[in-house]
């Protein structure tokens, strides 16, 4: 006689669940149900649109102020007088070029002296175009910020007014990227990131200073570390933490940047980083014209070049920014958009050639067969040393940052890739240093 084994179909849960009372089970459901939260629908993404005009967005002030009644402000930027005493440059490569068209002539000469007679050797012939590019790559050090001083003096010395920093840097010290940022600030630079390069950690600090710029390549940031700090507890490192932060906000303030990068900064573990979209820079105020120079330059501008000139570099800004600056382009396609943009809006302008956008490549030589042409390198025609027509702009007519802006459009290409998550170190006054890393 076969022994039957009764097969279950249902876990005891269920079956249990079966025996329940029908107004408990009813009950029980009713329950389950409210248990369950419906998934909450994505949030819109942030949207920003273009006005006709700032003075038709709604925000103009023509109050008189009284700038003796000013509040002090919370910190001043701190450059200090330049260092001229010997350095070298540890695990850094600088070089100096007069030519934009990198991908043709190279990173120019690199800087393996770094006095006051070799950086005046190394930058003479780039007094004849107005224009000289530092290529950097290492890390944001005390170095890296008196090399950026000598080179702002030594330019203001040889009456060269177009200049870019063309970065590859994964970090570094926070304080140093902060003073180095004020010098940037003060000695109108456009700064590029291009292809394969990357913008890391401290790094992304250096962006706030730029009159213009140009992303190609990664920025990312994380949470500051504090190095060799006295804090046992999390709530002291919390305050040494807060007081650096602190300083990171009104460096980013003064120059035109979103504080909420630095809150972003902290909610980043250091041993991750966060890569930011394109919407992301632009959002935080970290690419393109920058909104703080941007305002001082119209004020300039308007002056200068009359108001038709600031009303057309407006919209060329904003053609650009819709047509070239997209996340899915390279940098040379950017550059040729640009290029090619600029003649639809009247630019290079008459009466104002040095402040028309992209006026860089104006002062490196003739733009031949500009328009139609799909890349940089073929937009620019110059050979090799031969002499710009048009006269050098004076030192006193810095560039404007519009015109920076589709100017260092134009400047950049790639470069070797450099995936390093980036370190941001703090070293403040009577504090231990920081990094990120």
């Amino acid at each position: 006689m076969a022994l039957r084994i009764p097969r279950l179909s249902q876990d005891p849960f269920s079956m249990s669940f079966r025996r329940l009372p029908l107004p408990l089970l009813i009950a029980t459901s009713l329950l389950l149900a409210a248990c369950q939260r419906p998934a909450e629908p994505p949030a819109p993404p942030v949207e920003t649109v273009e006005v006709a005009s700032p003075e038709e967005g709604g925000a103009v002030s023509t109050a008189p102020v009284d700038m003796t009644t000013l509040p002090e402000p919370v910190t001043e930027p701190d450059i200090g007088a330049v260092d001229w005493s010997d350095m070298t440059l540890s695990d850094a490569t600088a070089s100096v070029s007069c030519e934009l068209d990198y991908a043709n002539t190279g990173d120019g000469e690199v800087l393996t002296a770094l006095d006051r007679d070799a950086l005046r050797e190394a930058m003479a012939p780039c007094a004849e175009r107005g224009v000289f590019r530092l290529r950097f790559k290492g890390r944001v050090t005390q170095d890296f910020t008196r090399l950026m001083q000598r080179l702002a003096v030594m330019a203001d010395e040889l009456s060269i007014a177009k200049r870019v920093l063309d970065i590859d840097s994964s970090g570094g010290m926070v304080e140093e990227a902060i003073r180095a940022g004020d010098v940037i600030a003060e000695s109108r630079w456009t700064i590029w990131v291009r292809e394969g390069a990357v913008c890391h950690s401290s790094c992304v600090f250096l962006l706030a200073g730029g009159d213009n710029r140009l992303i190609g390549g990664r920025v990312g940031i994380h949470r500051i570390i504090r190095m060799s700090s006295s804090a046992s507890t999390r709530a002291e490192l919390n305050r040494e933490l807060r007081a650096v932060y602190g300083r990171v906000r009104d460096y980013l303030e003064r120059n035109g940047a979103a504080v909420a990068v630095a809150d972003l900064m902290m909610a980043v573990p250091n041993r991750s980083l966060r890569i930011l979209t394109s919407d992301e820079l632009k959002l935080y105020g970290l690419d393109g014209v920058n909104p703080a120079q941007d305002d001082l330059d119209r004020l300039r501008l308007m002056r200068k070049c009359g108001q038709d000139f600031v009303a057309r570099r407006d919209a060329y800004v904003r053609a650009f920014d819709a047509t070239c600056n997209a996340p899915d382009r390279d940098v040379e396609q950017m550059a040729s958009c640009g290029l090619e943009l600029r003649g639809k809006f009247g630019f290079p302008d008459a009466q104002c050639p040095s402040e028309s956008p992209l006026s860089e490549f104006d002062l490196v030589g003739a733009l031949t067969a500009a328009a139609g042409n799909a890349s940089r390198l073929r937009i620019l025609g110059v050979p090799v040393g031969e002499p710009r027509p048009s006269a050098r702009p004076s030192a006193q007519t810095p560039a404007a940052p519009s015109a920076t802006t589709a100017d260092s459009v134009a400047d950049e290409a790639a470069t070797e890739e450099d995936a390093d998550q980036g370190d941001a170190g703090s070293d403040g006054q009577a504090e231990a240093p920081t990094r990120t890393e």
